[in-house]
């Protein structure tokens, strides 16, 4: 069977170690020659993946075709879907999760609770809504990994806005943010991972670390699962959707956004579950049974990122020191160049004890650095 996959970044490159256990040929498009996937697919076509022809050309004499980005050409993968290949997520799916605006009224109209919001075509009529401060826009099109994201806490920051037509949102009173991986076949079977709790990085904005399952009381998170499926279910697509909500102080909880692909809040999947998200997205890909989202054991995931000031050929400090520890797994991203805030990696941490877990999580942070060599 031959698999395209959209992207061959870090999620592209997990997938292919968990693809080369089975009986597949795997195809990347990805616009970067030294992408962390080039070296490793079967075949590697170096072009645009928001190009609608490059798209086409690539999926055209494939079986199925899947994404580990969503900022691709959706009106392509509509074509190679009439034409009788296998796309996953759904086109409309992946085009209505692209615009937030659109995502954001797919929450309201299934009665899904979200953050209230309004929308703005021209970011300078913003004064005219007369709205209350603090607020959240965000870019309709394009942002992730906390770009396309700016907070304004009040209308003396208006000159902070991004330019381009957004989403305003009132911010959420938050106690935890948290996260649920929902995987769901052709044949509408649904089945979920448990709660995540997501820790960020407010430098960056970008997750430092997760716990799976979360510390959530059983109702909390029974509602949060309950409610991360209903997601999945009525965007009517088969794929692996990772549902990031805020519970928040009165412990009601809102879905933040939801991204139709493998996720950086599925990490710890590999080595704690019986079935990762990785081996889920072929799965459905390929038409097999979906897997188990039992736990081996609880576990934590801390991100790798590029450390301040540290840009050029990377490489890791200190990783002798974090592989002692007893249920510590090591992922690089083979990406060649770090910079600041980049994500390069991350460590996996599985262990049933709390308090073990947590220590061993802060001894990663304050023992790894991800720095350019000199």
């Amino acid at each position: 069977m031959k698999i395209g996959i959209l992207g061959g970044g870090q999620l592209g490159y997990m997938f292919l170690q968990n693809a080369l256990q089975y009986p597949v040929e795997i195809y990347v498009l990805d616009p970067s020659s030294n992408a962390p996937c080039a070296r490793h697919a079967d075949y590697f076509v170096q072009g645009d993946f928001a190009d609608y022809q490059t798209v086409i050309d690539f999926g055209k004499d494939l079986d199925a075709v899947g994404i580990e980005i969503e900022h691709v050409n959706a009106k392509a993968l509509r074509y190679l879907q009439s034409i009788g290949k296998k796309v996953v997520p759904d086109p409309e799916a992946l085009a209505l999760i692209q615009d937030k605006s659109a995502q954001k009224f797919f929450y309201v109209e299934n009665e899904i609770p979200t953050a209230p919001y309004f929308e703005l075509e021209n970011w300078k009529d913003l004064p005219k809504k007369n709205a209350p401060f603090p607020l959240f826009q965000k870019s309709k099109k394009g942002g992730y990994d906390g770009r396309g994201v700016q907070l304004l806490l009040s209308a003396e920051e208006l000159d902070k806005q991004l330019k381009t037509p957004s989403i305003y949102e009132t911010p959420a009173d938050v106690d935890k943010e948290i996260s649920v991986v929902v995987v769901a076949d052709e044949k509408r079977n649904v089945v979920n991972y448990p709660v995540v709790e997501l820790v960020f990085n407010r430098e960056y904005n970008l997750l430092d670390y997760l716990l799976m399952p979360s510390t959530l009381d059983a109702s909390l998170a029974k509602e949060a699962e309950k409610i991360a499926r209903t997601v999945a279910q009525r965007l009517n697509s088969p794929g692996v959707f990772a549902v990031e909500m805020f519970l928040n102080k009165d412990k009601t909880i809102w879905v933040n956004e939801t991204a139709c692909r493998v996720h950086n809040s599925g990490h710890s999947t590999i080595e704690a579950a019986y079935s990762s998200q990785f081996d889920q997205m072929l799965r459905i890909l390929m038409g097999l049974p979906l897997g188990s989202t039992k736990l081996h054991t609880a576990s934590a995931m801390v991100n790798l990122i590029g450390a301040a000031g540290e840009t050029g050929p990377a490489q890791i400090e200190n990783q002798d020191e974090i592989l002692k520890i007893q249920g510590a797994y090591l992922h690089w991203y083979a990406k060649e160049q770090t910079r600041p805030g980049r994500k390069m990696g991350h460590i996996t941490l599985v262990n049933n004890n709390p308090e073990e877990l947590s220590a061993d999580i802060q001894k990663v942070n304050k023992t790894v650095k991800v720095t350019a060599k000199k």
